[in-house]
């Protein structure tokens, strides 16, 4: 397919005003995000109730924003992590997209403000994020009035990334991980291993879609503060060498994305392991389009429907 003409159009509006942290570095790239970038994908439709607090964390408390789309008592829960290559993003940046998949689902969503990189490398964010996943199965019920017993995991792009880390991680955890029943993957980076190049699409839309393939590198080499920590399956889930016994999935992608091909390659490895695994590719798109305002690029607000449907579907049983 082609770029819809008002699709590009607007693709190009955000790509001129999103900071490139590969120029101007992390903390201005951080400073520009959320004074640019945050107005142009909405302010967020309404839900019930939404809270600031901390949780326990691994090195200090963590922060999160927790949204309740209503007041009724034991609903789902969602751990989401927020996209921005590990190094930028926030709890503002995305509340636009947890307010919707709150809604959608009908759960009570924590979106967690997790460490970034560089200054806290890998596994600093993955760490934070399931430090977070565990309180809330643990304590759902009793701080939430959620059902934590009802619990999924949620991100974009290295959101995505965290998402699939976590639940690798609490399935191997012999101490006990969280029980998680579903996780979903937005566009999600799950390669970042010396490997990563033979995914066609890092060369087919390493250019001109917004995310480039020099920003993703950038990104990388900020997370990763050992090369060889892109082997690791919680920094580059794709390299798992066994993806069985993981929850079942719901991975979105992008068609003119860099990482459309890994999270598709990743979502075909989860089914050839006996994973229930959906792939749903989105034509037309590029990467960070989940995000955006229904009312200028209509295919977000589909795609966040359909997320938000097979989310509400697998946490009703």
């Amino acid at each position: 397919m082609t770029m819809a003409p008002e699709t590009r159009q607007f693709m190009e509006l955000i790509e001129a005003n999103y900071p490139r942290g590969e120029i101007v570095g992390a903390a201005e790239a951080r400073r520009q995000i959320a004074e640019a970038v945050k107005p142009m994908v909405g302010t967020g439709e309404p839900v019930a109730k939404v809270e600031d607090m901390t949780v326990p964390g691994p090195a200090g408390d963590v922060s999160v924003r927790v949204y309740w789309p209503s007041t009724e008592p034991g609903l789902p829960v969602i751990a989401f992590f927020h996209g921005g290559g590990f190094v930028i993003g926030n709890c503002d940046t995305h509340d636009g997209t947890a307010r919707a998949l709150a809604n959608r689902v009908g759960a009570v969503l924590m979106s967690v403000d997790y460490r970034m990189a560089p200054e806290d490398p890998f596994p600093a964010a993955l760490d934070d994020c399931y430090a977070a996943t565990e309180w809330l199965a643990a304590n759902a019920s009793s701080a939430l009035d959620a059902d934590a017993s009802r619990l999924a995991v949620a991100g974009d792009s290295a959101g995505g990334n965290l998402a699939a880390a976590v639940a690798l991680r609490a399935r191997d955890d012999t101490s006990g991980g969280p029980a998680i029943a579903f996780q979903l993957l937005v566009y999600p980076v799950v390669d970042l291993s010396a490997g990563r190049s033979q995914h066609e699409s890092q060369r087919t839309n390493g250019e001109g879609y917004f995310l480039t393939h020099s920003s993703m590198e950038w990104y990388r080499s900020q997370y990763l503060a050992d090369e060889a920590d892109g082997e690791n399956p919680l920094a580059s889930p794709f390299v798992a060498p066994d993806l069985s016994g993981l929850p079942p999935a719901y991975v979105v992608t992008a068609e003119f994305d860099p990482l459309r091909d890994e999270g598709e390659a990743y979502a075909a490895r989860l089914r050839d392991a006996g994973v229930p695994a959906t792939l749903v590719r989105v034509d037309g798109m590029f990467h960070g389009f989940f995000s955006m305002p229904r009312d200028v690029i209509a295919e977000a607000g589909a795609a966040v429907d359909a997320a938000g449907a097979a989310l509400r579907d697998a946490l009703s049983r």
